[in-house]
């Protein structure tokens, strides 16, 4: 999702503890023990699974929500969450069928039914929100709901289906409740997670308090939760230094995140996961700047990643050279074959070539979000400084109008973070370059859905391996996207706090439900 078969992820990037020295258990000195108080600069977007596929928003959906599936901390297999059982029928991996857990209900106590299921599913594709997950389920042509069984019958064979019912895209609601054909608008929420919403100011905050009815894979929640929104990196850095935040995650600015040590006091932090990714998107319709192939190819020509993961960043990101990220199985490094160091001239060759005039004249469209202008920034002298563009920076102050501006192609190039659905290379692929992606490039390629629709048919995953290599080298070829680069998951917390640990591990689940007062 914007700003992630089988046991592909190595297992240190699901939960790699930095700093385990600082984990060191003290009394704690505050009076009042009420709600754990959680902040962050993502954002929710919307409070409807059915309009939003972004990072801020399914970590709400973690823990209001319930999925069919979910995947547990330190894991790569889906498990039962409320479906009792999931498997395929038969050998051709096009129908996949679930059976509904006897005792889940929604947090306003009605029964979920195998019809709530179905309405789920349904409404995501009727209604195709721009900034929906409805390009997650390309391969769904129907769901039959019978009984307490859910029947999901696929256009081909996908082998990674499981997976995408592990993820807030299929967050189950109630049908008299969420509309059929349009989004839920009243501000409430009708989940069967761990939590369920109290009071929820937009851009500010959400009160969580345990939900008693929860049946499913989590723990039951123990203590309260007020998730507090920040407007930025800094804003998040000064309520953790003020202490109005027990727990801090995404994202602290770079230079506070390179400076931790185990030697902190009231200071605990760990980095897990390392597949976060981040990426410049072309608008490539007919018409515009980038349509032409040449021009991504140039820009991919002269990026300086290593400068800008050192002087923006701190060294807190690593160069990237592909969108699937190192670390997850079917990673390669195409860009790097294809451009191993920034050079001027190799981008001038191929503006020449296709008979393109410089500068090239570029609109970048930057969310104001942590380092993200600073980056922008370093962007432009980079590729200013090779004579070859011009590139205006475009800041977008909130999420939501930068979702939109890019979905209605204001922007030549957007930059935009990617965190993983689920522990699979398809998820690095299939919904930033195959047809209808959630990135709404205007890029469509008929060797990269054939390339796409191959990997998913393969129900032991190492045996995608060549595909998707193949997938990466064409996608580097025709560079709708350029990657630049890959980080760790970072979360910090106060001593009084346990369970923070668990609170991330890099795949976008946010388990609130682990945090508990010592």
């Amino acid at each position: 999702m914007p700003s992630v078969g089988s046991k592909i992820i190595v297992a240190g990037l699901v939960l790699g503890v930095v700093g385990v020295g600082a984990w060191q258990l003290v009394p704690w000195e505050g009076g009042d023990r009420g709600a754990i108080r959680v902040g962050t600069s993502d954002v929710v977007s919307a409070l409807d699974p059915a309009g939003a596929y972004d990072a801020g928003s399914w970590a709400l959906y973690s823990n209001v929500y319930q999925s069919l599936l979910t995947i547990k901390p330190g894991s790569d297999t889906p498990v039962p969450d409320a479906a009792s059982a999931c498997r395929f029928v038969g050998q051709k991996l096009t129908t996949y069928q679930c059976e509904l857990r006897p005792d889940v209900k929604f947090s306003n106590g009605r029964q979920i039914t195998a019809e709530d299921v179905k309405h789920s599913f349904d409404r995501i594709k009727a209604i195709n929100s721009d900034q929906g997950p409805a390009p997650l389920f390309n391969t769904l042509e129907s769901v039959k709901a019978e009984g307490r069984t859910v029947t999901f019958n696929l256009s081909a064979r996908d082998a990674t289906f499981p997976f995408k019912i592990a993820t807030g895209a299929a967050s189950i609601v109630d049908k008299d409740k969420y509309p059929a054909k349009a989004l839920r608008e009243d501000g409430k929420i009708d989940g069967s997670g761990p939590y369920r919403l109290g009071a929820y100011k937009a851009g500010a905050s959400a009160e969580l308090l345990p939900n008693d009815a929860y049946a499913g894979q989590a723990k039951r929640a123990r203590a309260a939760v007020t998730v507090k929104y920040y407007a930025g990196s800094a804003q998040l850095d000064k309520a953790w230094n003020e202490r109005e935040i027990e727990v801090a995650h995404r994202e602290m600015p770079p230079a506070v995140l390179a400076a931790l040590n185990p030697g902190m006091k009231d200071t605990r932090y760990q980095a897990s996961g390392g597949t976060e990714t981040r990426s410049l998107v072309f608008n490539v319709r007919p018409g515009a700047a980038a349509a032409p192939p040449a021009v991504r190819q140039a820009v991919a020509a002269v990026l300086d990643r290593p400068k800008l993961a050192t002087e923006v960043y701190s060294g807190t990101v690593t160069p990237l050279y592909s969108l699937v990220p190192a670390g997850v199985a079917g990673h390669s490094t195409p860009f790097f074959d294809a451009y191993p160091a920034p050079n001027g001239a190799t981008a001038r060759k191929l503006l020449k070539d296709a008979g393109i005039t410089e500068p090239v004249a570029l609109t970048l469209g930057v969310n104001v979000r942590g380092a993200n202008v600073p980056e922008a920034e370093e962007l432009k002298r980079q590729l200013e400084g090779t004579g070859l563009f011009q590139l205006t920076v475009k800041p977008v102050e909130k999420w939501g109008d930068f979702q939109k501006g890019y979905a209605a192609g204001e922007f030549d190039v957007y930059a935009i973070g990617w965190i993983a659905d689920f522990p699979d290379a398809d998820n690095f692929l299939a919904p930033l370059v195959g047809a209808d992606s959630s990135m709404n490039s205007g890029f469509s390629d008929k060797h990269v859905d054939e390339l796409i629709t191959r990997t998913q048919s393969h129900s032991e995953r190492a045996a995608a391996a060549a595909d998707f290599r193949e997938l990466q080298k064409v996608v580097a070829q025709q560079a709708p996207m350029v990657p630049i680069w890959q980080k760790k998951d970072f979360v910090m917390s106060r001593d009084a706090v346990t369970g923070a640990q668990y609170l991330s591990d890099g795949t976008g689940v946010w388990r609130l439900w682990e945090l508990n007062w010592l």
